[in-house]
């Protein structure tokens, strides 16, 4: 009977000696990959492929690796990447003289969770803050004293342009026309995001800041932080929001006049409802919905106005909240472009969206243990999500925007 070892079997396949060669090296490299994490979470798939190179040879190579073995597709994996478990492909490699497949010894390393070395993610935060990228890279491998080889050198070099590419990444090349500003809990702590809307209907994240609360003080020094990295702000710039009063402040006086806020329509409309009766909310949604939803600004505003003398009689502090920001809410009806852009910018589902992804990589962590692991993964995270962002819908219609902001800033002012 021929010898077949399954995956996940208690039994273990016998090592040969090249193959246990390259185990203690492997160690070295696995822990550099993950105290690295995830700014070198794309070096996982190079050392995987380095592994496979070195068993069965290079791909559409003739020379092999260890004699019998073979390149035998991927599958569907996992590995732990400091304590978070990600999916990733695993390329597959085959002994064909024991008709058994041939485990990866990175990949069996990599499905090992452990936890990030405070003091290497210290001296890293601290590079950072000097803006000494390629020192901080060089950090790691030294404080597991790596002596420098190929694949370490390629991390030192990517990490640092990755670090380099999040925290100075240079806005001026970019024509703005909308801003998303929201914030994301982490733990104790939240996350202010913002989200830039270019003239062609692409988003860009533009950057994050670390604070207890959405107080003004920290957000202006997050926008001013913006301004200073060269985010145009000239022609104008609708900042759509949840309502936050520290966010809306902050934007009036970095941005100024320059700005037009739409608030969510949303959130405000929650906001009414949260204080209704829960017999009474359902109806009340379809009603603020429904008054929202006019396309004109005459329409809208009527249809609203319609509403606040019933609200009266329910609940006071349910219509001072409805009249609280009443004319944000209703800022793309009075420019005119409700029907054509309001699917995009009457909420800030754009970047509650963004939210969500972010959400797929940190929800699982079930403890922050400390700025810089959260800097770390909001950091990869968002670089990995950029990518993958689609246009806003009415993207072809900004040209509106643009010239809405230009000359009807002043208008609108007078008009609120």
């Amino acid at each position: 009977m021929k010898n077949v070892i399954r995956i996940g079997s208690k039994r273990k396949p016998k090592v040969t000696p090249q193959e246990m060669a390259l185990t203690s090296d492997l160690k070295a490299k696995v822990e550099l990959i993950q105290a690295l994490i995830p700014i070198g979470l794309g070096a996982v798939a190079e050392e995987l492929k380095r592994e496979v190179e070195q068993l069965a040879g290079e791909k559409h190579s003739r020379q092999r690796g260890v004699p019998g073995h073979y390149r035998w597709g991927s599958q569907e994996g996992s590995i732990y990447l400091s304590d978070q478990k990600l999916r990733l492909r695993v390329p597959r490699v085959r002994d064909v003289t024991k008709n058994r497949e041939v485990p990866l010894e990175s990949y069996r390393l990599l499905q090992e969770p452990r936890n990030a070395d405070e003091g290497v993610m210290r001296r890293i935060l601290s590079g950072l803050s000097c803006r000494n990228y390629e020192g901080c890279a060089e950090a790691v491998p030294e404080a597991f004293g790596i002596s420098s080889s190929t694949i370490s050198r390629r991390f030192i070099k990517v990490s640092a342009n990755k670090l380099r590419e999040l925290m100075e990444r240079d806005l001026s090349g970019y024509d703005f026309v909308a801003l998303f500003i929201d914030g994301k809990s982490f733990a104790q702590d939240e996350m202010i995001i913002a989200l830039g809307v270019t003239m062609s209907g692409e988003k860009v994240i533009l950057g994050f800041i670390q604070a207890a609360t959405e107080k003004e003080g920290v957000v202006k020094d997050f926008l001013q932080g913006l301004i200073d990295r060269g985010l145009p702000i000239e022609q104008g710039l609708l900042c759509v929001i949840d309502g936050a009063k520290g966010i809306r402040s902050a934007i009036q006086k970095v941005f100024g006049e320059r700005a037009l806020v739409q608030r969510c329509q949303w959130h405000k409309r929650e906001n009414v409802v949260d204080y209704l009766p829960k017999h009474l909310q359902a109806t009340w949604r379809r009603k603020l919905q429904g008054a929202y939803e006019k396309p004109t600004y005459a329409e809208a505003k009527a249809a609203l106005e319609r509403l606040k003398p019933e609200l009266t009689l329910i609940n006071v502090s349910a219509l001072r909240s409805l009249e609280e920001g009443f004319e944000e809410t209703l800022t793309l009806h009075r420019l005119r472009l409700f029907a054509e852009l309001g699917v995009s910018f009457k909420t800030t589902n754009c970047i509650e969206s963004l939210m969500a992804l972010l959400s797929r990589y940190t929800d699982k962590v079930d403890r922050w243990r400390n700025s810089s692991q959260k800097h770390r993964w909001v950091s990869a995270a968002l670089l990995e999500i950029e990518p993958g962002l689609r246009r806003v819908k009415g993207y072809k219609k900004l040209w509106k925007l643009r010239e809405a902001l230009r000359g009807n800033a002043t208008l609108l002012r007078e008009a609120a």
